[in-house]
C-alpha cells in the first residue's frame, strides 16, 4: 500500500462539470445535481483501499451532520475494474449500500473526472462552495492504517464548520494520503 498525496488543486478553481452513473438507482449524476446550497464536496474513494476503510463510518457519520446543512456530497470511484474487480460497479452498490451512504456513488469508467479534478489518491477531497469555487481540498483528518488516529474527519469539519456562517477556511491545507488512483493502461 503505497501513500500518495493529494495534488492539491488551486483554490478558487471552478469544479469541472460531471455526468456519471450512479451504481445504487443506476441513474445519471450531474454535477448540477449533486450541487449543495451551502457547499458541495466531491470525494474520490474506491471500495478496496484500506485508507477508505479505515474512514468509512466516520464518513457517513460526517456526510449525515452535515447534510442538514445545505452540504451535498458525491462519492467518486475511478479505478480500473479490470485490474481490480473489487471496485466494480456491482461491488459498489452493494458496498453503498452495506455503509448506508447517504450521498451518490458514481463510477467513473473513462477516468475523466478524476483527471479533470487532478484526483490522485482514495480518498481525496475537494470542498466547493455555492458558487462552485474550491475552498478546500486536502485530507480527512490525520487517521492512517496503522497510526492509532481514530477517524473524526477533523480537516473536513474544520472546512465546511468555516464554510457554513461564510468565515475564511485556513489557506494552509494538507494533502490527503492514501492509495493512487488504478490508472488504466
Amino acid at each position: 500500500m503505497a501513500a500518495t498525496p493529494s495534488t492539491m488543486i488551486p483554490l478558487g478553481t471552478p469544479a469541472p462539470d460531471f455526468t456519471l452513473p450512479e451504481v445504487v438507482y443506476g441513474k445519471p449524476t450531474s454535477l448540477e445535481d449533486v450541487r449543495g446550497e451551502k457547499a458541495t464536496v466531491i470525494m474520490f474513494i474506491c471500495n478496496h483501499c484500506p485508507y477508505v476503510m479505515l474512514l468509512n463510518a466516520e464518513l457517513v457519520r460526517l456526510a449525515k451532520d452535515y447534510i442538514p446543512h445545505g452540504c451535498s456530497f458525491v462519492a467518486i470511484s475511478s479505478n480500473d475494474v479490470e485490474l481490480y474487480p473489487d471496485d466494480a460497479p456491482d461491488k459498489m452498490k452493494y458496498h453503498a449500500l452495506e455503509f448506508g451512504y447517504p450521498f451518490p456513488y458514481c463510477y467513473d469508467e473513462t477516468q475523466d473526472v478524476a483527471r479533470a479534478y487532478k484526483a490522485a489518491c482514495t480518498p481525496d477531497f475537494f470542498v466547493f462552495d455555492a458558487e462552485l469555487l474550491c475552498v478546500y481540498r486536502g485530507q480527512f483528518d490525520d487517521a492512517r492504517p496503522g497510526n492509532d488516529i481514530p477517524p473524526s474527519g477533523h480537516d473536513l469539519r474544520a472546512a465546511l464548520d468555516a464554510l457554513l456562517p461564510g468565515e475564511a477556511i485556513r489557506q494552509e491545507q494538507k494533502p490527503s494520503i492514501g492509495c493512487n488512483i488504478k490508472w488504466k493502461k
